[in-house]
């Protein structure tokens, strides 16, 4: 049974997101702090040039507000949720940073990538301490099996891997009106529903916070989107999910819940990898919602099949593990 402090947090950080967004979107636009499109995306996307960016950042508080006073007043400040807020925060403050280069130094290319990942290593490793320190299960389950495989100190690669692969995987999606917005309130409830069965109340709330902002959020960023969520929303739900599926045990079940953001990312090395093996292109470009764009779907019907696809996986995999 959910608890209502779990729809305490959804709806605060709904309705938080929802109210500040209208007031940072001319605040953006008066510091012009605009996206700049790339040259070499979807000629379409040309006259999104100039709109706000960076409204990830308004969400990011409106979770960490909504976290912290609902767990202050209820069960108190947890590990979990501790650790969770680190997570959302370093790596929301490593794409906020790269987004301020790229957009207000005017840098195009924003932090380097050997830069960006010596940051999400960093914040990765900080985090396997910590929970290092609560006596933390070291072992990986297999979904739908009481198989686990030990990893022991191996563990930490393990959740560098996660939380750099899916932080970036995430970051990747973003290229559409609404699509990470959507694919990613889907995957934090879905993991929000195995929380409540796991009886994890305090990850429940982190969850369903992140889900309830993302849908205030989305009313602003659906097409046409009035403000995008930058690298400072991207890289933090990423990170902050990969994290989630940690704490819950559930790190493998990530790849399904999580589908659309595997689907983007593997298009992109299968699409790398075969123009240097082959000089040959698989797509017509990648990530593969691009793709989709370039075969004469509409932005708006790529997202909303894209949504289907990932509540359909989400579905699936709750299922199958909870019934």
């Amino acid at each position: 049974m959910m608890d209502v402090n779990l729809l305490i947090g959804f709806g605060a950080a709904f309705l938080l997101t929802v109210i500040l967004m209208p007031l940072f979107i001319p605040l953006l636009r008066r510091m012009k702090f605009g996206q700049s499109i790339r040259e070499e995306g979807p000629e379409s996307h040309m006259k999104k040039t100039g709109t706000p960016t960076m409204g990830g950042l308004v969400y990011l508080i409106a979770i960490i507000v909504t976290v912290l006073l609902v767990a202050l007043f209820t069960e108190g400040l947890t590990a979990d949720i501790m650790i969770l807020l680190l997570v959302l925060f370093g790596f929301g403050l490593i794409g906020f940073l790269d987004d301020f280069i790229k957009v207000v130094l005017k840098r195009n290319l924003g932090l380097t990538s050997l830069q960006k990942l010596i940051a999400q290593i960093v914040i990765a490793i900080i985090s396997f301490l910590l929970l290092n320190g609560t006596e933390f299960d070291t072992s990986v389950s297999i979904p739908f099996t009481d198989l686990a495989i030990e990893l022991s100190f191996v563990y930490v690669l393990f959740i560098i891997f996660w939380l750099v692969g899916f932080s970036n995987a995430v970051n990747l999606t973003d290229g559409l009106d609404g699509l990470v917005a959507g694919t990613a309130s889907i995957a934090f409830a879905a993991f929000g529903v195995l929380a409540i069965h796991q009886d994890e109340n305090a990850i429940a709330l982190f969850t369903f916070s992140v889900a309830g902002a993302l849908l205030g959020f989305l009313v602003f960023n659906k097409y046409p989107a009035k403000v995008f969520m930058g690298d400072t929303g991207s890289l933090a739900l990423g990170g902050a999910l990969a994290m989630v599926s940690i704490l819950l045990k559930q790190e493998l079940l990530l790849l399904l819940i999580g589908l659309v953001f595997v689907i983007e990312t593997l298009s992109v090395i299968l699409q790398v990898g075969s123009f240097k093996l082959r000089k040959k292109r698989i797509f017509k470009m990648s990530p593969i919602h691009h793709h989709f764009e370039l075969s004469g779907w509409s932005e708006w019907k790529v997202v909303t099949v894209f949504w289907l696809v990932g509540l359909i996986a989400a579905l699936i995999a709750v299922a199958l593990e909870v019934l």
